[in-house]
């Protein structure tokens, strides 16, 4: 039996091997279940796996970015809170409070002769510490010493001032240091945020501290 493909030319041959070679090749990429077309499947998953990985790792590239402005705002906000809470500090505390009172009218060289608590108010989102003063010194001490209070770190509010002449008191059970022109009493104010331990204007909140030590 003739072989027609052996009749042909080395040039027809070469054609018919190639076609057929294409043939094989276009089978294998495109016949489902062949392994060239599963690989091809696995090779186009991966890439659509590859450019979704790329589109998340873009996004966070934006977040790396502003890390560093995010923490510096954290930063930034961290502080305000630290000053804040100097300025309005959460507990009441009241030995500070008393240290910086002394501490404005020693170096005012004005003497503090009583600190009575009052009873405590709440407000909306702080507490109110009043302390009832009592005080004496030369005129412009006591002004450069409500000047220093001014100037604390934590917030402190002075009002109901009753001043009189020290020359012309009457009824004063403690002497009367040289130099002194004005006595009285008034009302000094701090607050803090944390709630108080004794309802506000509880009988708990009042009562005299401990007498100022005289210098």
């Amino acid at each position: 039996m003739a072989n027609p493909f052996r009749d042909m030319s080395v040039i027809m041959q070469g054609l018919v091997a190639l076609a057929i070679a294409v043939i094989l090749v276009l089978a294998g990429l495109y016949v489902p279940g062949s392994p060239v077309a599963q690989e091809r499947a696995d090779y186009d998953t991966a890439v659509q796996a590859r450019q979704k990985l790329n589109q998340e790792v873009t996004q966070l590239q934006v977040y790396k970015q502003r890390y560093g402005e995010l923490k510096q705002q954290m930063d930034a906000l961290n502080k305000q809170l630290d000053t804040l809470k100097t300025i309005v500090p959460e507990e009441k505390e009241v030995d500070e409070f008393i240290r910086l009172l002394q501490g404005a009218a020693s170096a005012s060289n004005v003497q503090l002769r009583r600190l009575t608590a009052q009873p405590i108010v709440a407000r909306e989102i702080h507490y109110e510490m009043p302390f009832e003063v009592q005080a004496d010194g030369p005129y412009f001490n006591i002004l450069d010493f409500f000047g220093r209070l001014s100037r604390l770190s934590r917030i402190i509010n002075v009002g109901d001032l009753q001043f009189d002449d020290a020359a012309g008191s009457h009824g004063v059970k403690y002497p009367i240091r040289p130099g002194t022109t004005v006595t009285g009493t008034f009302i000094v104010t701090t607050y803090f945020t944390k709630p108080a331990d004794t309802a506000p204007g509880a009988g708990g909140a009042k009562g005299s501290t401990p007498p100022v030590k005289k210098p």
